[in-house]
């Protein structure tokens, strides 16, 4: 059953003409400065992969992704769920050296995705990926690499309300970091899902920008804060940028990163998930072989952003998708346009 709230009052900051032209704006303006701070270089990127080249993510474990055959190849291809591990074969393709990384346009289908104000079976984000040394995987190149994220974005935020000066949205550049144990610590007791913990968190303290660390290991409750793929992040070394959201009154996630696995941890991975069976495909024997850079990368949501940067209430507003009769009359009756 889809969900959505309508906060009470809530009117949309733009018309529809000029949330068209804010939505360009953001995403220019974004990828400048997002290239800026990360050194990096735009590339093309695939929609779909084979199913038998192990590239696609499989995000929580469980979801399906769309997939097709190409008789002419009779090859199975999946639309991409995100573009993690491709991004890094992608870096010793391209010869991109240390210091240096790419970012391209993702899009993506989830079909199985729980739609509400925040999430969509379609999915648009900047994917980016840099290469590292050994050295540079360490906690303070990430917590770097996230202050400079956030940078980007409210420096896009400042750009966007000299245009759009109707747009009240505030944005924190100072973050707070806090570790997945430790909310398991701070509100074990209150059997909460990770997203409720997350917003009692920046209530109880707060906080207006957090990187949450180190997700998909399990906590001392013996379940992990969050699903994590095993084959890409280092779930010592990851983290989700969150947001407060005034409009909805919540936590808002703008981006899932890390630094990737390296042969030792996606080996300690694979087997503490029980996915052994994906060591004999072609991009994890390339990782447990240590043929491929040592990276760090992530996604940043596009429609989420705009949606952010705008203050708009439902990501209908920012990226034409498909929902249920009931939302787009329940919003049309609050005078709230879904495209």
């Amino acid at each position: 059953m889809e969900q959505y709230i309508i906060p009470e009052g809530y009117k949309a900051p733009l018309s529809t003409y000029d949330q068209q032209r804010a939505i360009e704006f953001i995403k220019s303006e974004f990828q400048r400065n997002l290239r800026i701070q990360l050194h990096l270089k735009r590339v093309s990127a695939p929609l779909f992969v084979t199913t038998s080249s192990g590239l696609n993510d499989n995000l929580n474990g469980h979801e399906t992704p769309v997939n097709f055959v190409v008789p002419e190849l009779g090859e199975r291809m999946e639309i991409v769920h995100s573009l993690a591990k491709w991004k890094r074969l992608a870096l010793k393709r391209y010869d991109f050296y240390a210091g240096n990384g790419l970012y391209c346009d993702m899009n993506a289908i989830r079909p199985e995705e729980t739609l509400d104000n925040l999430h969509s079976v379609y999915v648009d984000q900047w994917d980016w990926e840099k290469s590292i040394t050994r050295e540079e995987r360490n906690v303070e190149m990430l917590k770097n690499t996230v202050r400079r994220i956030v940078t980007a974005i409210c420096n896009t935020l400042d750009a966007l309300k000299a245009e759009f000066p109707s747009i009240t949205t505030e944005l924190c550049r100072d973050v707070t970091f806090v570790t997945s144990q430790e909310l398991e610590d701070r509100y074990g007791h209150l059997n909460l899902t990770g997203s409720e913990k997350e917003t009692m968190f920046m209530k109880d303290t707060g906080a207006k920008t957090v990187f949450l660390m180190q997700i998909g290991g399990k906590l001392s409750n013996g379940k992990p804060h969050d699903g994590r793929a095993p084959d890409y992040d280092d779930w010592a070394l990851n983290g989700d940028i969150l947001f407060w959201n005034d409009i909805l009154g919540r936590t808002f996630e703008i981006s899932s990163m890390g630094i990737r696995v390296d042969a030792e941890s996606m080996d300690r991975q694979l087997r503490l998930a029980g996915c052994d069976n994906r060591r004999e495909l072609p991009f994890h024997k390339m990782v447990l072989n240590d043929e491929l850079p040592l990276t760090m990368g992530g996604g940043i949501g596009q429609s989420r952003l705009c949606m952010l940067l705008i203050g708009n209430a439902h990501i209908g507003e920012v990226q034409a998708s498909i929902w249920s009769d009931e939302t787009y009359e329940a919003f049309a009756k609050a005078g709230v346009t879904l495209l």
